[in-house]
């Protein structure tokens, strides 16, 4: 975007994406600008009914029951200015309000829909940052900068009118210093909204920053390295606050500018306003109301700074979050997805090849697999051999490529992702807990589980037992990600998470690592035994897991090497046949340190 030519231009479309807000609430905004002006041209007559008062006092018409008649004008109009204060602050700000509100669920439904790799490349800091202070600083401009401008507006233009009334030389006079300003504030907005733009992003540094030192705080303090670690947070912080006072800096001209102009208008009127008087060219009540007036437009001049100041803060934050509504969701729906109910479980890949982005060799390559409904497929290979990303093919969580995936015959990109992924229970390596209770953390949104299938599953994942040893069983409160709960645990919650659907497909990625040997044969009886006639694809590096699948495939540098069940592929003596070995080995040293 460019910064110079028209920047108020280019900082006002910034905010296009908020018309439809605009549009929506367009009734709060005429009720609340409505109430506004009337609060102002109400404003600009009190001056000329104090003129009236002075004049009568100067004139010696002046009665007890005149001075009362006024001084009860100014009281009514005062009672009026402050109701419909009251409403359009109400409207306004309350206008602000939903605008904050959509525009952060419009935020929230976006990131939900973007794909993995846009994870991969933000920082969950900055992320953060965007929806909380940068929200924030939209609303301030929408609500605060709507009234100010249009109050310093209609303020500054009737005030004038007024002005203009009294004595129109003594006007142009008085205004003498605002050619001056608004020259003063084009070239300060440009530095203001750079400096804005700098610490937005400096504070999502700074946020991420944080957040990374809580969510490893076991590791931080079991190698002793809170002193590191604060110096990090420390050397961030002193950048933050660096871009804060530079932008301070220019702030710190800017309003006392607005502040000089005023009085230098001010000290002009009292020189050549107080001679007008004298020889009589206007009253002293004019003289006094032109005072008044000048006063009156001195909030329209700082108006322009604060309204500059909040525009270009919110602008800055607009064009960050812009930037995320920008992004287009590698993974959609196709144009017209089929809906239905419910697969029967039947997946095939069919020459599916994949490459990561930025690298030159295949993470999988020329796979063709057909796993039939109701057979159990376990997938084996040493690490980086391509084993979860040929899983995650199946839900598309990743781009697959057309024509190479199929469930039921139907290529996965002509599912709905709703449709295709509510029929695939996944559980993933990295045991995602939240901070609520044991239900809530198995439900998982869901509102028609009766508690008997909560219980089973959770009986199936081998967990139900040792949750009725808790205070409150399933209504226990987790601590964050879990951490009241060991890591077999966590396992095994999230394994029930996925059972309570009974999805005709289930995937578990080494999800039972963190339990021993004798405990997963059990947790894995007991889920086949579950899910008997269902299709189920395991990851595992355990004898007792694999050995159990209908079909065993065989993954080396993301090529398929082998395939059958476990007594012909022990048979063929190949690279099955060495992995078995070892991880027998590794078993019975297992079994020997128990």
């Amino acid at each position: 975007m460019k910064k110079n030519g028209l920047p108020l231009k280019s900082t006002f479309r910034s905010f296009l994406p908020l018309k439809e807000y605009f549009i929506k609430g367009r009734w709060h905004l005429v009720i609340g600008l409505a109430s506004l002006i009337l609060v102002d041209v109400l404003q600009v007559f009190i001056p000329m009914v104090l003129k009236g008062a002075i004049d009568t006092l100067t004139y010696k018409t002046a009665t007890s029951g005149i001075l009362f008649k006024y001084g009860m004008i100014i009281m009514a109009l005062s009672l009026i200015i402050a109701l419909f204060r009251y409403v359009w602050r109400y409207f306004l700000f309350g206008h602000s309000r939903k605008v904050e509100e959509a525009l952060r669920a419009r935020l929230y439904d976006h990131l939900q829909a973007l794909s993995l790799s846009f994870y991969q490349r933000n920082k969950t800091g900055d992320l953060m940052a965007r929806a909380i202070n940068d929200i924030n600083a939209v609303r301030m401009a929408t609500g605060m900068g709507v009234f100010a401008l249009t109050d310093g507006l209609v303020l500054g233009v009737a005030t004038i009118g007024f002005m203009l009334y009294i004595n129109p030389l003594l006007t142009v006079v008085a205004l003498i210093p605002a050619p001056l300003l608004i020259i003063a504030t084009r070239f300060l907005a440009h530095r203001m909204s750079t400096g804005y733009e700098r610490v937005q992003k400096t504070f999502a540094d700074l946020t991420e920053k944080v957040r990374e030192a809580f969510a490893g705080v076991r590791v931080v303090k079991a190698y002793a390295r809170e002193t590191w670690e604060h110096e990090k947070i420390e050397e961030e912080g002193r950048h933050y606050i660096a871009e804060n006072v530079q932008l301070a800096r220019t702030i710190a001209v800017f309003f006392p500018m607005m502040g000089i102009f005023a009085n230098l208008g001010l000290v002009i009127v009292i020189w050549l306003g107080g001679r007008l008087t004298i020889l009589g060219q206007i009253t002293t009540g004019d003289f006094v109301a032109f005072i008044s007036y000048l006063y009156l437009l001195a909030w329209p001049l700082m108006a322009i700074g604060w309204v500059t100041n909040l525009i270009q803060r919110g602008a800055a934050s607009m064009r960050r979050i812009n930037h995320v509504l920008e992004e287009v969701p590698e993974i959609s729906d196709p144009p017209q997805p089929l809906e239905i109910n419910q697969v029967q479980g039947d997946i095939a890949f069919k020459g599916l090849s994949l490459k990561y982005p930025e690298q030159e060799r295949h993470a999988i390559k020329d796979i063709n697999l057909h796993i039939r409904k109701g057979q159990t497929m376990a997938l084996v290979g040493q690490v980086g051999s391509g084993k979860t990303t040929l899983l995650n093919n199946i839900p598309r969580l990743f781009d697959t490529p057309r024509d190479t995936v199929f469930i039921d015959g139907i290529d996965v990109q002509d599912f709905s992702l709703k449709t295709l992924r509510k029929n695939i229970g996944f559980v993933t390596q990295d045991t995602i807990i939240f901070s609520d209770t044991i239900r809530n953390n198995v439900l998982f949104g869901r509102r028609d589980v009766s508690e008997t299938t909560l219980e089973t599953a959770l009986r199936a994942a081998q967990i139900y037992d040792e949750i009725q040893e808790f205070d409150k069983g399933v209504d226990t409160t987790l601590g964050e990600k879990g951490i009241t709960l060991s890591g077999g645990q966590r396992q095994r919650l999230t394994i029930a998470r996925a059972l309570i659907s009974d999805p005709p497909i289930m995937i578990l990625d080494d999800a039972l690592s963190m339990v021993d040997t004798r405990t997963e044969a059990r947790i894995l009886n007991r889920i086949l035994e579950f899910r008997k006639d269902r299709t189920n694809l395991i990851v595992s590096h355990r004898v007792s897991t694999i050995s159990r699948a209908d079909l065993i495939v065989v993954l080396k540098d993301g090529e398929v090497v082998a395939m059958g069940d476990h007594k012909t592929l022990l048979a063929q003596g190949n690279e099955y046949t060495r992995l078995y070995e070892r991880q027998l080995l590794t078993q019975e040293l297992e079994i020997e340190a128990t």
